[in-house]
């Protein structure tokens, strides 16, 4: 009857349960503890009905029941732990896969690598690191929906679960959410990295490798840096310096990224690359501009910025685009 409150077949349950009653039934406190003291056996239809009252007032306060998501209802998800819920996300921000410039090797490799898990074959975590503004998050966000198209009779079937950096701790419980389930999943995590007394990373190590469940067949992980071991340079300096075995100490820091098995780097672009994603930009939406106008201000933007990237091509376009009162929102990304 009350499956979810088991409190009368162990000794410090029933503890427990006693002390809220004593806050929640205070007339009926003393009653029900010399009865339990006693170990009499509630057969009568008044102690039953206490007991009944207690139940049914413990199973108020108690938690609903996890249900299982409605992984039909969106192609992404956003995991909030505090509420151990999947939130579907109807439209997701992206970037055409054809405008991504100057990272054809890792855009080959992270296809590859997420086509061969979609279809059932073995597949690697992947770790995306390196320069900012470079596309690792859009690659990630691309590559699914490259890939969930080309499936055929399956499409729709590989879905992208986002986990904020600051839920970390909570991944075992996604995946026990996400084990079982018929649909294959992206767990991807953006700008993944850890402070000194940071110790949630020791709960995505457990799930990368090392822990008894593991990671679910049908998951794997995908992760954006800025850092290739995950941490800054001075932290691991600062580790080392300090630690009575510094060898053991950044040994096991370090060994979390060497637990993903596709390591992608992303550089600092170059100028004719950084002008090839400006061009892409304002050709795919169509952007009434003077190429010769464009390039000069582009590499105007750049220099104020001290930075060529792919997230400055984009800001540049926006500006541009706002200017020639162009709407982006054309030709929709989702």
């Amino acid at each position: 009857m009350h499956r979810r409150w088991p409190m009368f077949r162990d000794g410090a349950a029933r503890l427990l349960t006693m002390r809220a009653i004593s806050e929640a039934f205070p007339t009926d406190q003393a009653r029900f503890l010399n009865m339990t003291a006693s170990n009499e056996n509630p057969g009568a239809d008044t102690d039953r009905a206490l007991l009944t009252r207690i139940a049914e007032a413990l199973e108020r306060l108690a938690p609903p029941d996890p249900t299982a998501p409605d992984f039909s209802a969106a192609e992404a998800f956003v995991w909030h732990p505090e509420e151990a819920a999947l939130a579907p996300v109807r439209r997701i921000n992206r970037v055409e896969m054809t405008l991504l410039k100057g990272i054809d090797r890792v855009r080959d490799l992270l296809l590859e690598n997420t086509e061969r898990f979609a279809r059932g074959f073995p597949a690697n975590n992947a770790l995306l690191w390196g320069a900012r503004g470079m596309g690792k998050s859009s690659l990630v966000k691309a590559a699914h929906a490259t890939v969930n198209a080309g499936l055929g009779d399956r499409a729709g079937m590989l879905k992208l679960v986002e986990i904020h950096r600051e839920d970390i701790e909570a991944l075992p419980e996604l995946m026990t959410l996400l084990r079982g389930a018929r649909e294959r999943f992206i767990v991807f995590c953006d700008d993944l990295s850890f402070d000194v007394a940071d110790t949630s990373y020791k709960s995505l190590k457990a799930v990368l490798e090392g822990g008894i469940e593991g990671r679910p067949d049908n998951v794997i992980l995908y992760a954006t840096s800025n850092r290739r071991h995950l941490m800054s340079r001075d932290m691991l300096e600062n580790e080392q310096s300090t630690a009575i075995n510094p060898g053991e100490t950044v040994e096991e820091k370090v060994s979390l990224s060497d637990r993903f098995g596709l390591w992608l780097g992303f550089h600092r672009c170059s100028q004719d690359e950084y002008l090839a994603m400006v061009s892409g930009y304002v050709a795919f939406f169509d952007i009434p501009a003077d190429p010769a106008e464009t390039r000069r201000e582009a590499l105007e933007w750049a220099a104020t910025r001290g930075a060529r990237s792919g997230r400055v091509a984009w800001q540049y376009v926006q500006d541009l685009a706002g200017r020639m009162q162009v709407t982006l929102e054309t030709k929709s990304r989702a």
